[in-house]
């Protein structure tokens, strides 16, 4: 009966192995075919332009792609807005398109600390780790802002994202990431804003779509 045990244990073991090495392996195929894909359209779309350090925001995935060297080393879980994309001034849309990262914010605020006017303001925010909304729109830990480089598309006039607000940042909100839940901003986990923060840098490029 032991020995059988023991069989039986090690048995387990190699499944969960396999099921791990399986899983690995799909996601390398799909993360390898975002990389692919992106680096196709962007020297299509942008033909003049140096993709080697971006970020990629997928609206339907949910997901956020740090690019550096050319080589994708960070995936991270975000919130964009619960109305869908779209660019239009007071749409609370997460808007599309190449942008930019124009500025840093809260470099030296505690993990969980709430921003205003992208100052800290002394106060720690509770977190919702549930999947529910607070009903408050609470910026923590970090701000990244971008601007908008496609004139008629994100930049200018109605469509400006810059003008629109539109942050990537940390939430009060967490137990949403993975959802779209924002009012048009990129919301990560508080821990994840704070990596994303310390890795990238002002100039880097912001490529949002909606695939």
């Amino acid at each position: 009966m032991f020995k059988f045990s023991i069989f039986i244990f090690i048995l387990f073991s190699f499944n969960l192995v396999f099921a791990q090495a399986f899983n690995d392996e799909k996601q390398y195929v799909k993360n390898r075919g975002t990389e692919d894909f992106l680096k196709d359209y962007l020297s299509i779309k942008y033909p003049s332009r140096n993709f080697q350090d971006f970020i990629y925001v997928g609206v339907k995935r949910q997901e956020l792609y740090l690019f550096r060297k050319g080589k994708l080393i960070r995936i991270y879980r975000v919130s964009t807005s619960k109305k869908g994309a779209g660019s239009v001034a007071n749409s609370e849309m997460t808007p599309v398109g190449l942008h930019i990262v124009n500025g840093k914010y809260g470099a030296n605020v505690p993990e969980n600390g709430i921003l205003k006017h992208k100052k800290f303001n002394g106060e720690i925010a509770a977190i919702e780790y549930e999947a529910k909304s607070i009903n408050k729109d609470i910026i923590t830990t970090r701000i990244i802002t971008i601007e908008g480089l496609e004139k008629g598309v994100n930049k200018g006039g109605q469509l400006d994202s810059y003008n629109r607000r539109i942050y990537i940042h940390g939430t009060a909100e967490e137990g949403l990431i993975g959802k779209p839940a924002s009012h048009g901003c990129i919301r990560l986990k508080n821990k994840d804003v704070m990596e994303l923060f310390d890795l990238l840098t002002e100039g880097m490029f912001v490529v949002i779509l909606n695939n």
